[in-house]
């Protein structure tokens, strides 16, 4: 069975008007996506270290636990500020509720001071969590996967 055809090429002069406005509406949303508020505090995480080590360490098997610090010291835990005696309460009752040994990760800003570090070490031994981690950023320049040392 055949069809008829009555596609033409066309050869006609491109209007640029309308090219040209779907630019400028992309260049304006790329422009007022960088003045949108987001919400939250910031915390700059401090980049990983250049040792044989650092960027490839294996992940956490078990169930683990978020706490970000701020340079100010505040605690965050489930996206809430926190006291450190409530910290302490609700650190204790997620050990509870665990299957097994709980990991602390902390995700503390640069400028948080090691007396803090500490201050949140204590907090979590007390309640029963033995393994703590601190989050850095990747690395920008990771050595290729053939060169990993064994």
């Amino acid at each position: 069975m055949k069809f008829p055809r009555n596609a033409r090429i066309f050869r006609g002069q491109l209007d640029a008007a309308p090219l040209a406005s779907v630019f400028f509406l992309l260049v304006m949303f790329v422009l007022l996506s960088s003045l949108i508020y987001t919400p939250g505090v910031r915390i700059e995480l401090p980049g990983a270290k250049r040792s044989s080590a650092a960027g490839h360490l294996a992940g956490v098997s078990g169930p683990v636990v978020s706490v970000a610090v701020d340079k100010a010291g505040r605690y965050y835990y489930e996206n809430q500020v926190v006291q450190a005696n409530e910290l302490s309460t609700r650190l204790r009752r997620a050990t509870k509720r665990a299957p097994g040994p709980l990991t602390l990760i902390v995700r503390a800003d640069k400028e948080t001071t090691t007396e803090m570090l500490d201050q949140l070490a204590l907090l979590a031994d007390a309640a029963g969590i033995q393994d703590l981690l601190l989050a850095t950023l990747p690395r920008v320049f990771d050595q290729p996967l053939g060169d990993l040392p064994n």
